[in-house]
């Protein structure tokens, strides 16, 4: 069984992609806590501004992290820290030592430029760091940080089900023999095999529409507490 399942549930999806999509800081909360009830341990979200863009200025992670936590108290909530919401590593570390609220954990990809300055701004304010890893590279990158992590992320990006599989073993198997806790996952067509082989290896999971928009079966997700619906019972909790 996994031991943990996390509900991703937003990404940098729109609603062009799926009207389920939470965007405000209360379509978050809402769906935060519907996910709560049907077993997730925790839950992933990309704050957007007034424009729905992803942003990580302070006021904008403050009104999400406030909201989620009005409606499920004790809810460990994470953010992203990705690259592609602030490209300029310099001002990723700016954000993250602004923040007037502080989310429970953040993940940091390793592999893009100034991650282990941003992963060292959060442990100064003691906020659990996820090490991103999608690839073997990002390991290598991961292994000389000076910085504790609390969760390991790994990811695996290839969309054809039998490479997300292969990514799984070599990333994993390439990990330290004291890496924190695993949560691995994938995206897109290979999410749900890559969610059974995470129960399979006894490895934290998650689900959520940042990473797909189908049930098991091929058929469209209403939203994200029926794909976490589908994740328990496939065992992710």
């Amino acid at each position: 069984m996994g031991r943990l399942l996390k509900a991703c549930l937003n990404g940098g999806r729109s609603r062009d992609a799926h009207p389920a999509v939470p965007v405000t800081p209360a379509e978050l909360a809402a769906d935060a806590a519907r996910c709560a009830a049907l077993g997730v341990a925790a839950v992933h979200v990309h704050p957007r501004d007034a424009s729905g863009a992803e942003s990580l200025r302070p006021a904008v992670i403050a009104d999400a992290l406030t909201a989620i936590r009005a409606a499920r108290p004790g809810l460990p909530v994470g953010v992203s820290t990705g690259a592609w919401i602030e490209p300029d590593p310099a001002a990723r570390v700016a954000a993250v030592r602004a923040w007037s609220v502080l989310p429970d954990f953040v993940s940091v990809n390793a592999h893009e430029p100034g991650a282990e300055a941003v992963a060292a701004a959060l442990h100064e304010r003691g906020v659990l760091v996820e090490a991103g890893l999608w690839t073997l590279d990002a390991v290598e990158a991961y292994r000389s940080w000076r910085v504790p992590a609390g969760r390991i992320l790994v990811e695996c990006m290839a969309e054809e089900v039998v490479a997300a599989l292969v990514d799984a073993s070599r990333i994993l198997a390439a990990l330290p023999a004291d890496a924190p806790p695993v949560l691995l996952h994938a995206e897109g067509p290979a999410t749900w095999t890559v969610l059974a082989e995470a129960v399979r290896r006894g490895l934290d999971a998650r689900i959520g529409l940042e990473d797909t928009l189908y049930l098991p079966d091929g058929s469209p997700a209403a939203d994200n507490a029926a794909l976490v619906a589908a994740a328990v019972a496939a065992g992710a909790s």
